[in-house]
């Protein structure tokens, strides 16, 4: 609540999640001692506010109050109202002072919620059933991230937060559920910036008898749907840019997309040693255990994601950098994987599911040996998850969003912090407090 008090007759603000509308509380319409009282209150208290709808001479929509009753007091001093609450880490720390003064916050984590259930909409028709896996896991694969541990005390044993909802999902395929979906949070122990919080809303769906092809086509489909459910268009702006989420997402693959912005064809790349010298040449930091295949990786993310603005699908990847995928018949090296990047950022990341055993464990053992060698991100062997592809997994497609990225995609955000309730902060000293 906010007030003008002006002797026998005042006016007030009040607002909810609806909106704001002002109040004209009058001494002579709720009686001297409720006026009294009513002079007392401080922005920020909530009322409940009966009386009859009017307008103001200047055409302002108002309540005329015949009552106005304390339901709560406020004994902090909101911030001052012309300048709001600008100060950005206090903003994030005190989510529920900046919902109340900022309405273009409010804007944003109502958007959210409708994005999330525009998803669904879709999902569901598309004949998708949504299903819930274990967070917490003995072995925490599917991504090439560090996990949080933590211990379980009734059955003694150390278990991780997942970081991934990959396979169990594909467990579930295994088991006859051809068209699945999770929204959950996952948990990566890794840094903060403006792309990266540490728990975070991962949305995974795997769907029978398709492949990464397919998986393009639902992807911009659905990016559709949600656009023009969501902002009533498919072109949006993010920053300077105008998105056009429109028209056919551009595809290429990753050898072409570096060939693309450097000028370097990796197919002529022959070998470890030539890639290392390539990638001396351009000053791009490689580790010894690195292959060819790692340092195409590299040379993408170095030199081609920065320019890829409008939506872009890179496909193709090698196989090195992704353990779960199926190869190409023509191109072994590779895999049938693709990322779909917006606004310089990956947006989702997807393949033609590895459903073969035995090439199966042969990469978790390639994995184990890169955990060995001290990549602290390297996947484990799952031995209950080979077992599953041994009962036998249809040929499927996969696919990974992070919807804490699309959400700032439609709300024009710039950071993650920006579309997260309450993000992942540093504890404040007692003195700070």
């Amino acid at each position: 609540m906010q007030k003008r008090v002006m002797g026998k007759a005042s006016f007030c603000n009040v607002q909810d999640l609806k909106g704001n509308i002002q109040c004209y509380v009058a001494r002579d319409s709720i009686g001297e001692d409720s006026y009294a009282d009513f002079k007392k209150y401080d922005v920020g208290d909530i009322v409940g506010v009966t009386g009859e709808v009017f307008k103001t001479k200047t055409e302002e929509i108002s309540i005329h109050a015949s009552s106005v009753t304390l339901l709560s007091k406020s004994l902090q001093i909101l911030p001052e109202k012309y300048h709001g609450l600008t100060n950005t880490d206090i903003r994030y720390r005190q989510r529920y002072t900046d919902l109340i003064m900022n309405e273009e916050v409010k804007e944003t984590f109502v958007k959210r919620s409708k994005i999330i259930a525009a998803i669904r909409r879709y999902l569901d028709g598309q004949g998708f059933m949504e299903v819930e896996t274990p967070m917490l896991v003995s072995n925490a694969g599917g991504a090439a991230a560090r996990p949080f541990e933590t211990h379980f005390n009734a059955l003694d044993e150390d278990v991780k937060l997942r970081i991934s909802l990959e396979l169990y999902l594909k467990r579930l395929i295994v088991g006859g559920l051809e068209r699945v979906y999770e929204i959950g949070r996952v948990f990566r122990n890794e840094g903060l910036d403006t792309r990266h919080n540490p728990e975070f809303t991962l949305m995974e769906l795997y769907q029978a008898y398709t492949d990464y092809n397919g998986m393009m086509d639902l992807t911009e489909n659905m990016f559709r749907f949600v656009a023009n459910e969501v902002c009533g268009a498919t072109t949006i702006p993010y920053g300077e840019d105008m998105i056009n989420l429109g028209k056919p997402f551009e595809r290429l693959t990753m050898i072409d997309a570096v060939k693309k912005y450097t000028g370097i064809d990796f197919d002529q790349v022959p070998d470890t040693a030539a890639a290392k010298k390539l990638a001396d040449e351009k000053e791009v930091h490689y580790e010894d255990r690195h292959s060819k295949g790692d340092i195409l990786n590299l040379f993408f993310e170095e030199f081609v994601e920065e320019h890829l603005v409008q939506p872009t699908f890179i496909m193709d990847h090698p196989v090195e950098i992704s353990p779960l995928t199926k190869r190409k018949p023509d191109k072994p090296d590779y895999v049938e994987r693709f990322e779909l990047f917006i606004t310089g950022r990956e947006m989702c990341n997807a393949y033609s599911e590895l459903n073969d055993p035995i090439d199966q464990r042969a990469r978790f053992q390639a994995q184990e040996e890169l955990f060995a060698q001290g990549d602290e991100e390297a996947n484990h062997t799952d031995e209950d998850f080979l077992n599953a592809l041994e009962i036998g997994m249809p040929p499927t497609g996969g696919i990974g969003y992070g919807i804490d990225r699309l959400v700032m995609l439609l709300t024009n955000s710039p950071a993650i912090r920006d579309v997260l309730l309450f993000p992942t902060m540093k504890s404040l000293d007692k003195k700070d407090q």
